[in-house]
C-alpha cells in the first residue's frame, strides 16, 4: 500500500520524529523523548527549544515539559482547509445530522487507518472537549474503514487484514475470513457497520464515498450510543447516508 520514500534530510527527519511524539501523549520532557527515540538528550533539548521558537511547541514553566503549539493548529487547519472532500461534504453532514438527529463522521484513508477529517452534531446537542480532526483508527474495526476496503482490490484487502490486528473491545472482529465477510456484505449492500468494535458502546453505520470517476476518496458515517441503533434506525440511517453520498459523488 505505502511506496518506500528516501530520507534525504536524516536532521530534518530527526526533528519530525520528535515532534510526531506529541501525536501520542502531552505534555512530554526531554528525557521522555530521549527514551522513546534513542537519541542524546541535548540534541532532544537543542530541537525542542527551536520547534518552540518557532511557535511549534509551548513549554510549560513549572514543569519543563513541552506540548504542541499554535504553529501546528495553524498548519492543520491550512491542511483541513485545502481537502476539497472536507469543503464539498461538510454541508451535506450538517443535512445528516439535522435529519438523522445523530453525530456524522468524516474520513479518509490513510494505509490500513482511517484519519478522521470532520464531525458534525446535531444542533442542540453538547459539543464534546476536544476536536477528533486528525484522530485515527484502524479500518478493519471502523464503519468507514470497512467500507473504504469494499473499494479496494481483492490483493489490497488481503494484504491489510493480512496484518497483526488488535481488539479494541470484545466486539472487535480480529479473523481474518471474518472480516472478508464483512467487506464481501459491503461491497454488496454499499454500507458496514461497527457494533462496538472501536468504541464500547458506541456503534456506527458507514458508506463509501466515490469521486465522479467511482473511485473512492473516504467514507461518512452515523454514528450512536448502541442503545439506539436498533435494525430500523440503522436502515433509515443507510437511506439517509447513501441518499446524500449520491448527490456528494457528483461534486468529487
Amino acid at each position: 500500500m505505502s511506496e518506500e520514500r528516501e530520507i534525504k534530510v536524516k536532521s530534518l527527519q530527526k526533528a519530525l520524529e520528535i515532534l510526531g511524539c506529541f501525536v501520542e501523549k502531552q505534555p512530554l520532557g526531554v528525557t521522555e523523548i530521549s527514551e522513546k527515540l534513542g537519541l542524546y538528550k541535548s540534541n532532544v533539548h537543542n530541537i525542542l527549544m527551536t520547534f518552540k521558537a518557532m511557535d511549534y511547541l509551548e513549554q510549560d514553566p513549572e514543569t519543563g515539559k513541552f506540548s504542541l503549539g499554535t504553529a501546528v493548529f495553524t498548519l492543520s487547519r491550512a491542511l483541513k482547509e485545502s481537502l476539497t472532500i472536507s469543503k464539498v461534504v461538510l454541508p451535506y453532514m450538517h443535512q445528516i445530522a439535522k435529519e438523522a438527529g445523530e453525530l456524522v463522521y468524516l474520513a479518509i484513508p490513510h494505509e490500513d487507518e482511517v484519519v478522521y477529517l470532520e464531525a458534525v452534531y446535531p444542533e442542540g446537542q453538547m459539543l464534546p472537549g476536544r476536536s477528533v480532526t486528525g484522530e485515527r483508527s484502524k479500518m478493519y474495526c471502523t464503519s468507514v474503514g470497512k467500507v473504504i476496503l469494499s473499494q479496494m482490490t481483492d490483493e489490497e484487502v488481503e494484504e491489510i487484514l493480512s496484518r497483526e490486528k488488535k481488539a479494541f473491545t470484545d466486539y472487535t472482529i480480529t479473523d481474518k475470513e471474518k472480516l472478508w465477510e464483512e467487506v464481501r456484505n459491503a461491497r454488496r449492500d454499499g454500507y458496514a457497520m461497527d457494533n462496538m468494535e472501536n468504541t464500547f458502546g458506541v456503534k456506527c453505520v458507514g458508506v463509501p464515498l466515490l469521486n465522479h470517476l467511482g473511485k473512492v476518496e473516504g467514507a461518512m458515517s452515523i454514528s450512536t450510543p448502541s442503545l439506539r441503533m436498533d435494525d430500523e434506525k440503522r436502515d433509515i440511517f443507510v437511506q439517509i447516508l447513501k441518499r446524500y453520498a449520491n448527490d456528494i459523488q457528483k461534486r468529487l
